[in-house]
């Protein structure tokens, strides 16, 4: 009679190949988005702001018209709500507020990382195509030899910053930015989450630079 026993081992071996499809579904269901930042209080020493607050946004003027505006309109939303989870709400209207916030990010896409090299023919024929917008935008690079034809992964450096002032004397009170460079694509999601990083610890942040990490569904 054949022996249908299941050996130790076998059952370790599922038990095993179990647990790590666990953990690589687990690691799949989020990304890290890292993020550099640094804050700068300049709150009055006996009146640092304790939530509710409300605030306006403020625009430069090449913020104001066209593609642009629209960009903006798009941050300015991350930004609020971001900002209403530190106790920070737009006013309604045009109702005056004591604070203004000025919000800004950019975006430049690499056709690869920085740290590497371009592939090349052993002839020495090479050539590269790419692009970048900002904010959210998309874009592509293109490398090829005489001989072959290759696309890149590409490498996004990104930062969002955000500028606080009394809105009565236009003082700065609060600046702070947060920087991400990395191969994700241009989410709302991922901006959101740079934007929760440079709001971390508001509006007493420690001195200096500190790294900010999120965890973003995907």
């Amino acid at each position: 009679m054949r022996d249908l026993t299941i050996s130790p081992w076998r059952h370790w071996r599922w038990l095993l190949a179990g647990l790590a499809l666990l953990v690589l579904n687990g690691c799949a269901s989020v990304y890290r988005v890292d993020n550099r930042v640094q804050s700068f209080p300049r709150w009055d020493a006996s009146a640092t702001p304790t939530p509710p607050q409300t605030y306006q946004f403020e625009r430069l003027p090449s913020q104001r018209e066209g593609q642009a505006a629209a960009a903006q309109d798009a941050l300015e939303e991350l930004a609020r709500a971001a900002l209403a989870r530190v106790g920070w709400n737009r006013a309604e209207g045009k109702a005056p507020t004591p604070w203004t916030v000025q919000v800004s990010a950019q975006g430049h896409q690499l056709p690869r990382a920085p740290w590497e090299e371009p592939w090349a023919d052993p002839w020495g024929g090479f050539g590269m195509f790419g692009q970048s917008r900002l904010f959210l935008g998309h874009g592509g690079g293109l490398f090829w030899g005489s001989s072959f034809m290759r696309m890149d992964t590409p490498y996004h450096q990104r930062k969002v910053s955000l500028l606080i002032r009394q809105a009565a004397s236009g003082q700065l009170v609060y600046e702070t930015h947060a920087q991400h460079d990395g191969r994700w694509n241009s989410t709302p999601e991922l901006w959101s989450a740079m934007l929760d990083a440079a709001l971390r610890d508001f509006p007493t942040p420690p001195a200096g630079a500190r790294q900010v990490n999120i965890e973003v569904p995907r």
